[in-house]
């Protein structure tokens, strides 16, 4: 695959370009295997409807045809559990969870991978990722299964780290 050059000129990035060197849902590193995509996880609600408002040009179009967005305010209505399962920007920022080249953080990092992007913090990223693992060991746990009330945060938690909670 020939690179494609990509220029991102948002709120928060002007000017910032990265190559895609990888076809689109593809070609992911072998422990990465994310249950569900960037689209699905916008139609499902995530972070509020707050992410991805100002920087559709950068994604595909359909991403966005069924996503719960707010461009005003987070909204955890949006989110498909109804609940406030996130942290501001501003704590990741504090903890030094951000990446430079993704200043809205791990979804952003995610939706540029699933694309075709690597980049240094791919590593670290996926770390992450599966960390997050110990909150599906929570529901496993202390839920009944399919029981979507059990657990709602960490349940919308894990959505919003690609993992598909509705089934645990």
């Amino acid at each position: 695959m020939k690179p494609v050059k990509i220029i991102v000129n948002d709120l928060m990035q002007q000017g910032y370009v990265y190559h895609l060197s990888e076809p689109a849902g593809e070609n992911f590193d072998a422990v990465f295997r994310p249950e569900l995509t960037p689209k699905q996880m916008l139609a499902l609600g995530v972070f509020g409807g707050r992410y991805m408002t100002d920087c559709r040009e950068e994604f595909p179009a359909d991403w966005f045809i069924h996503a719960r967005l707010c461009h005003e305010f987070h909204d955890p209505a949006l989110n498909y559990f109804k609940v406030n399962a996130s942290q501001p920007l501003s704590i990741w920022r504090e903890k030094g969870w951000i990446y430079p080249e993704d200043p809205r953080g791990w979804f952003q990092w995610y939706c540029r991978y699933y694309m075709g992007r690597r980049c240094p913090d791919d590593e670290r990223q996926i770390k992450r990722w599966k960390a997050m693992t110990r909150h599906i060991s929570q529901i496993k746990k202390h839920c009944a299964a399919g029981d979507e009330r059990c657990r709602a945060r960490q349940r919308q938690a894990l959505l919003n780290w690609a993992y598909d909670s509705r089934s645990m």
